[in-house]
């Protein structure tokens, strides 16, 4: 054990920080910036608690630098950021915009003078708006431009960026945005929202490709993986409805990303889990051979597990069933703390999600954390200092669910804590800080939390260990 009450994890364990493009960088009218579907979302009336936008976020295209000396004072071996969209390309095609490339030309600069290994997202849910408006995700051409842009970075930042993530969160992107309706683009859908999960597939293939043959032509290094936040189910009972309930519900927010993905395959239970909606209109011959190339390592962002029981479909608009809709409810978990997002902390659980993705897929890659962390209160302040002691115990319980999952012979490699900062927490605007900095929204300013220093102190005693 560590000082810290960690079990012990390998030595050459990577420890970093994350964030997302506009959930930090404000200046969304500046430096050639287009519009994404989450300005139109943020801007849309009742769309997002309070009518808080990303106009200004933390500021970091302008803060950039300060954002930087905090990670180096943290001591993270790593920084995962999110390359924005329609900063590369306006209206999601066409040419490069200089000074878009030229912002993470400067950050990535910082960051390796800083001793940090840049590790890029290419989506993070900012979408240009202009391909929302001739079909978004919906639409096979979305994919086929997102490997054109992805061409693009890689050429430009691929001589000092050597780790791509294509995609965050697909499950987010498809389903709550197109079929919950809770982040952009906001709609309500059954069959395209679908079809918006098979595209993203083909987006991560597609953009695999070109990473990779933009490093094979220059002589470079590229490792691609991509980010699924994976849900660990369980049944509210023994019952055969409720664990075909989780079924179902395994191959929403699961299989559907992991079968073709590491399987080669799409997931067999789709009737069941989706009936008619899952008509495969939107499949080529060829698609699962391009969705299926080899991954360098897997992200896993995890916050909480998910109770379900069976349940009816939804009544309230029964001649409009969504992709969602798949005849399952939540049920509460009793008896544990829940974080300011009302999710359940029960550590445990993270161990048990990585061992049996590691059962249920052999060849699963090597994997990385890429978000883990916890939306609190933070009200226990004094002077300038926050203390937030709930955030460190789930920290601390997650990074030994961690550690767990490494001795039953998961091959965990990194963890990225969520977040560097306070920020835009997407539906939920400002009020929702899962940041290990406090960020005053009215000045701007950068205050380290308690929760930061604990782990600047996990990770300069993990540090020492290398030498």
């Amino acid at each position: 054990m560590t000082s810290n009450g960690l079990p012990e994890l390998p030595a050459d364990f990577l420890f970093g920080a994350a964030t997302a493009s506009y959930q930090i960088e404000g200046a969304v009218h500046e430096g050639g910036r287009g519009p994404s579907i989450w300005d139109t979302y943020s801007h849309t009336p009742g769309a997002v608690d309070r009518g808080e936008t990303g106009d200004v976020a933390c500021d970091h295209y302008h803060r950039y630098r300060e954002d930087v000396a905090l990670l180096k004072e943290l001591g993270v071996d790593a920084y995962r950021f999110s390359i924005a969209w329609p900063r590369i390309q306006p209206t999601g095609s066409g040419p490069a915009n200089p000074e878009g490339l030229a912002f993470y030309d400067r950050l990535v600069d910082e960051l390796l003078n800083a001793g940090i290994e840049p590790v890029a997202t290419l989506y993070h849910w900012d979408l240009p708006q202009a391909l929302e408006d001739e079909g978004g995700w919906r639409v096979r051409t979305t994919a086929e431009r997102f490997g054109e842009y992805a061409r693009i970075v890689a050429d430009r930042l691929g001589d000092r960026v050597a780790r791509w993530i294509t995609l965050n969160e697909p499950f987010c992107a498809a389903f709550i945005g197109h079929a919950i309706g809770r982040h952009a683009p906001g709609t309500r859908e059954g069959t395209p929202a679908i079809a918006t999960s098979h595209h993203l597939l083909l987006a991560h293939g597609l953009a695999t490709e070109q990473l990779r043959a933009s490093a094979a032509e220059h002589g470079r290094r590229a490792e691609v993986g991509i980010t699924l936040n994976l849900d660990r189910l369980i049944p509210a009972t023994d019952s055969a409805e409720d664990r075909a309930a989780v079924d179902r519900a395994e191959t929403l927010h699961n299989r559907v990303w992991l079968d073709p993905l590491l399987g080669g395959t799409y997931p067999e239970n789709e009737a069941e889990t989706w009936g008619e909606l899952a008509d495969g209109s939107y499949r080529r011959d060829g698609d699962l051979e391009i969705i299926g190339r080899p991954l360098d390592f897997m992200g896993i962002n995890y916050y909480r597990p998910t109770k379900l029981k069976d349940a009816p479909y939804d009544e309230a608009d029964p001649d409009r069933r969504t992709a969602t809709d798949i005849r399952v409810a939540d049920v509460p978990f009793d008896g544990v703390r829940h974080t300011r997002m009302d999710w359940p902390v029960v550590p445990e659980s993270f161990t048990d999600l990585l061992v049996d993705v590691q059962r249920r897929y052999p060849d699963l890659p090597p994997v990385y954390i890429t978000e883990n962390g916890s939306a609190e209160a933070d009200q226990d302040r004094t002077g300038d200092r926050v203390h937030d002691s709930e955030r460190i115990d789930y920290l601390r319980g997650h990074l030994g669910a961690v550690a767990d999952a490494v001795k039953a012979g998961v091959d965990v490699q990194g963890y990225f804590v969520w977040s560097l900062m306070d920020n835009f927490e997407w539906a939920f605007g400002y009020d929702r800080r899962f940041g290990i900095v406090r960020v005053d929204y009215e000045t701007l300013e950068r205050t380290p939390k308690d929760s930061y220093h604990w782990y600047r102190d996990l990770i300069r005693e993990h540090a020492a260990k290398r030498v």
